[in-house]
């Protein structure tokens, strides 16, 4: 089935354990630390669910569901699965990143390779099924908290910094430790929990991956602070208060996890193969990219519009910095679109973009986007802080007037100017605006790490042969 937004936001109303400001929320759904993203994600459902946006297909089993579950096996597939998913992404402009369709690319991506799993592959498989045809809103915590990083997990002061396994039982395990960073899990259903950073003989308790929903006893969520609260109006902070998805440090305070939820099991090479062997990475990837490529056009839009609006895109010097963008805008989808016109196919016939293009333009990402920002904030430039202090000056009777004459622009009304800019500020200047600055830097890992997936996935093969034939083209003279 393909769920509605009321759908799913009844199924956040179960219980779940998360504090905020000292307190325990008592409902996701209307707190107003979550109340925004949570409706904004209601109605990415409302248009999976509406027929006429085309995001819903036929599975391999004959049941109906969002194209973003889709395992593709053909370059038309993917291209399916890419309109389906900028759809979602222009709904938010590309500032929600952890929407329902990262890591349901990633569990699409599990259960079409599974011999990755061995004796659990039958768990990837039903539980796959069961989110494609529940709809189930899936979020990950993959990361293991930074208190050593020079030290594998097993050699932490303590077992349990990280999450591990703490028994093992006849029906299932109990895990206990924490791990980061739960973007968006405090509006998820389910958690996938495992490790993407390369773990160490030794660390074998720590080798795991499972899901469990959020309601799970003893698992506990730590948001940090909520950029939406306090901010009274949509017209004063268009993002915060609309598409900030939280971050989460996620405790596991002895949870149960049967079997059935185990997808690998104290298996260091399973525990990466999972993402790299498989298509998963490389789905989940792609995803993120079809976000990127939808925030970056959105950005540049902005930065169009107030120059427009002042005038000064008719200078070359500005039309020079829009030129940058329009080429960055224009790079990344590009290489978004290279890799899905020349994707591959493993041995299960699925089709995975291709990692050239793929991780060339990840590779990339924080020095696009850092860059993308540092123009927009050279091309807005003063304008933004010469805002009036809220939408109340704007329409109390005693101020109004002033800000109508003197905050505008020729041809525009003072409304749409502060609107633009009260928008541009939010994306380059308030709090939302710097999470998501460092966000993008690190949204595949450090620099050193993103950039070591470009180098391994290039095919240095082509460009050395090509070296050789010249080199081997001409010879020292002879004397």
């Amino acid at each position: 089935m393909v769920r509605n937004g009321k759908q799913y936001l009844e199924s956040l109303k179960d219980d779940r354990c998360i504090y905020i400001h000292g307190e325990r929320v008592k409902d996701v759904t209307t707190h107003p630390a979550f109340a925004g993203i949570v409706q904004s994600y209601a109605k990415l459902y409302d248009m999976a669910a509406d027929p006429a946006n085309e995001m819903t297909y036929t599975t391999e089993d004959g049941t109906v569901a969002n194209k973003v579950f889709m395992i593709p096996r053909s370059r038309d597939d993917l291209a399916q699965r890419r309109r389906a998913i900028q759809r979602w992404a222009e709904a938010t402009c590309g500032f929600a990143g952890r929407t329902p369709d990262h890591v349901a690319s990633f569990l699409a991506g599990f259960s079409s390779y599974p011999e990755v799993f061995g004796e659990y592959e039958r768990n990837v498989h039903n539980y796959y099924k069961k989110a494609r045809d529940e709809d189930l809103f899936v979020t990950y915590v993959i990361i293991p908290p930074q208190v050593d990083r020079s030290k594998a997990a097993y050699e932490q002061e303590e077992k349990y910094l990280p999450v591990g396994v703490l028994e093992e039982r006849k029906d299932g395990i109990v895990v206990r430790g924490s791990q980061m960073l739960g973007t968006s899990a405090a509006v998820s259903n389910d958690l996938f929990v495992s490790c993407i950073t390369p773990l160490r003989p030794g660390d074998e308790d720590y080798a795991v991956s499972f899901v469990v929903p959020l309601n799970a006893p003893g698992l506990k969520l730590y948001p940090r602070p909520s950029y939406a609260m306090g901010k009274e109006s949509v017209f004063d902070y268009p993002l915060s208060t609309q598409f900030d998805e939280s971050d989460s440090l996620m405790v596991f305070d002895d949870v149960f996890v049967p079997w059935e939820h185990v997808f690998v099991y104290r298996n260091i090479e399973a525990t990466r193969d999972q993402f790299h062997k498989t298509p998963a990475h490389v789905l989940g990837n792609n995803q993120a990219q079809i976000r990127l490529c939808t925030k970056i056009k959105f950005l540049i839009g902005i930065a169009r519009k107030v120059t427009a609006m002042g005038g000064t895109d008719k200078f070359p010097q500005v039309q020079e910095r829009l030129g940058e963008l329009a080429s960055l805008a224009a790079t990344v989808e590009g290489m978004l679109l290279a890799s899905e016109y020349e994707c591959m196919f493993d041995k299960y016939g699925n089709a995975r973009p291709a990692s050239r293009y793929l991780y060339g333009i990840v590779g990339m990402q924080d020095q696009v986007y850092a860059g993308v920002i540092k123009i927009l904030r050279e091309l807005v430039g003063g304008g933004v802080l010469q805002l009036p202090s809220s939408y109340h000056e704007m329409v109390n009777e005693e101020t109004k007037d002033d800000i109508r004459q003197y905050i505008r622009a020729t041809g525009v009304d003072s409304e749409m100017k502060i609107k633009l800019f009260r928008l541009a500020w939010d994306v380059i200047g308030s709090e939302f605006a710097g999470r998501h600055q460092q966000y993008e830097m690190f949204y595949n890992g450090a620099p050193f790490v993103v950039r070591g997936h470009a180098f391994r996935n290039y095919g240095y093969h082509e460009p050395l042969e090509l070296l050789e034939r010249f080199l081997n083209s001409y010879e020292l003279p002879k004397a």
